[in-house]
């Protein structure tokens, strides 16, 4: 993860958060992600771009090698997954809209990124409710209070019991 967007990412975060979904859509372990956080500016000019809209957006997704999600009965494929570019300043607004915090928004994108670059999409009903339904079990599962991250689904720290907001999200 290359982090460009003059925020305090927590980029070993991310990287688990990648390799934890990566590993639940049984994605050969040596297919190759690169994320790169930007500034507003630099995903605007992407944006322009590459999909032909104006002003910044939140995440991009650009596929290389077309893989797909390794079925439980066959050997996923290696390769090249493809980049995702993240502007955290866009998250943080959305962040505020939302009501989570900016680590969360950042982790939603995070997911949903790597589900473009799986095939995924959201542009017809049932694909919403597909690629929704699949970005929201995944959160669920890396922030359960026993799963990898070690929060609960609100973002709060749940390993002691407490219930306290985690210090580091935000």
């Amino acid at each position: 993860m290359i982090d460009e967007s003059g925020h305090d990412l927590d980029v070993r975060r991310l990287s688990t958060l990648s390799r934890y979904v990566l590993d639940q859509m049984r994605v050969h372990p040596l297919a190759e992600l690169c994320i790169k956080a930007v500034d507003a500016d630099t995903i605007a000019q992407l944006n322009q771009q590459w999909m032909h809209q104006e002003g910044p957006t939140d995440v991009l997704s650009f596929p290389m090698d077309e893989l797909r999600p390794g079925l439980v009965d066959s050997e996923p494929e290696e390769g090249v997954l493809g980049d995702l570019m993240l502007c955290p300043a866009v998250a943080a607004k959305q962040a505020l809209d939302a009501g989570h915090s900016t680590e969360a928004e950042i982790e939603l994108l995070t997911v949903h990124g790597i589900l473009h670059l799986l095939g995924y999409d959201h542009a017809e009903p049932a694909e919403h409710q597909e690629m929704f339904g699949l970005q929201d079990r995944l959160l669920a599962g890396w922030r359960a209070p026993d799963g990898p991250s070690g929060l609960g689904t609100d973002g709060t720290d749940d390993t002691d019991g407490t219930d306290r907001p985690d210090p580091d999200a935000g």
